[in-house]
């Protein structure tokens, strides 16, 4: 467990905690009261209105134009890129104290939408065509991994194959739930390039523009929010992408999927699963002083105490490890298998403690006019999301039994 933040890290999470709950906090009853038919806020930035996924609220356009100035302006947008893309160089530490201060708020303050596997792998050329303008915001990606039978072992059940043909790979296949898929400017997608090495040398990734030829997309409708698409599937019909718009090394795209899915999508579900369940137990802790039962508070009653006490802990807790993690990730550590159990920790006890909140509430916690339905069904996803908790727990297993982990302090 670590003592303290750096104090650049610390005044930066104090920065960003002052005006998520300045500028978002007032923001949420309008978000809420204001939901659309389609669901989500078509006046969000783009990276924000993909965020919203499950979340049946708007608000004017000049708000959200407000929020993503004061971020830029605070220099909050791009703190965790590196220096080198513009950026203020906070690294994994640096992202997940920022990403847990804006998932506090429903109203998320916007941040930079920037592919983080193409750092150290994309060449000149793609870094101004594809990662400035990302890091800027002005062009936004989707992650093509899963495929309909490949979701829980894509390296060794992936079919997307792309075969060269002169200046060209060829590229056929699908690809399932790749969220914002259809609004992307581009898709990072990995294919099967040689059937042999499949995930040890044999899996390649593309920048694919969309649009392209024979690149097409079917909406998927979730319970989340099965009003709005947010996830796709992906048909790649003889996609034509040139030799120059390869990611990285051939067959080496496998690793640099790994690379994303242990920062973007393990730790920093770690950060999402406590920001939320740090601002719901604060609403709970004040909703059980105020609300009385049978001539008391219900915050004198034994039973809500402990629930109350259990997400403390796993808050505590939670945080305490994502940091760590995130710290050794920046010195450089292979973390697959902490990232895995961070994952894991944020799906499992973010689940069971926003359900013990929700309890708290009774039915005011049911309505749609707080956030703590919308935060339930995130945090329930986040058990099956990015993999399984049982796929996780697999990995986790596997790397105490081969020795890749140690346990011993």
């Amino acid at each position: 467990m670590q003592a303290g933040l750096p104090p650049e890290l610390d005044a930066l999470k104090n920065t960003i905690r002052q005006i998520v709950k300045n500028e978002c906090y007032p923001l949420e009853a309008e978000f809420l009261a204001n939901p659309t038919r389609e669901g989500g806020d078509e006046g969000a930035p783009r990276g924000i209105a993909e965020a919203l996924n499950g979340l049946l609220g708007t608000l004017p356009k000049e708000d959200w134009d407000r929020l993503n100035s004061i971020s830029k302006e605070t220099g909050i947008y791009t703190s965790f890129v590196p220096e080198e893309y513009g950026g203020g160089g906070m690294g994994a530490l640096g992202h997940v104290v920022l990403d847990e201060e804006v998932h506090k708020s429903i109203v998320q303050l916007p941040t930079s939408p920037v592919p983080m596997m193409m750092i150290g792998a994309a060449t000149p050329e793609q870094e101004q065509e594809y990662l400035i303008p990302s890091v800027e915001g002005k062009l936004h990606y989707a992650f093509g991994q899963t495929e309909p039978n490949a979701g829980s072992d894509p390296g060794g059940m992936m079919q997307t194959c792309a075969v060269l043909d002169g200046d060209d790979w060829v590229i056929n296949g699908t690809k399932t739930f790749i969220s914002g898929a259809e609004s992307s400017d581009y898709l990072l997608l990995q294919a099967v390039t040689d059937p042999e090495k499949r995930q040890r040398g044999g899996i390649t990734m593309f920048i694919v523009d969309n649009p392209s030829p024979g690149l097409s997309f079917d909406p998927i409708r979730l319970w989340i929010n099965p009003a709005k698409d947010q996830q796709f599937t992906v048909n790649l019909d003889n996609v034509r992408v040139p030799q120059t718009k390869v990611l990285g090394e051939v067959g080496q795209g496998f690793t640099l999927g790994q690379k994303w899915l242990v920062h973007h999508d393990r730790l920093l579900r770690g950060s999402m699963a406590i920001g939320i369940l740090t601002r719901a137990l604060e609403m709970a802790i004040e909703w059980a002083k105020d609300r009385v039962t049978y001539g008391r508070p219900i915050a004198d009653r034994q039973a809500i105490q402990w629930m109350l006490t259990d997400v403390y802990i796993d808050i505590m807790t939670l945080r305490a490890s994502t940091r760590e993690t995130a710290a050794r990730a920046d010195n450089d550590e292979d973390v697959r298998v902490e990232a895995s159990m961070i994952k894991y920790c944020a799906g499992e006890w973010g689940w069971r403690s926003i359900d013990k909140i929700m309890q708290v509430f009774g039915g005011t916690g049911e309505t749609l006019d707080l956030p703590i339905a919308h935060w339930y069904h995130i945090l329930r996803h986040a058990r099956i999301g990015g993999g399984t908790s049982e796929i996780h727990k697999f990995v986790m297993a596997r790397g105490l039994l081969d020795g890749r982990v140690s346990f011993q302090g």
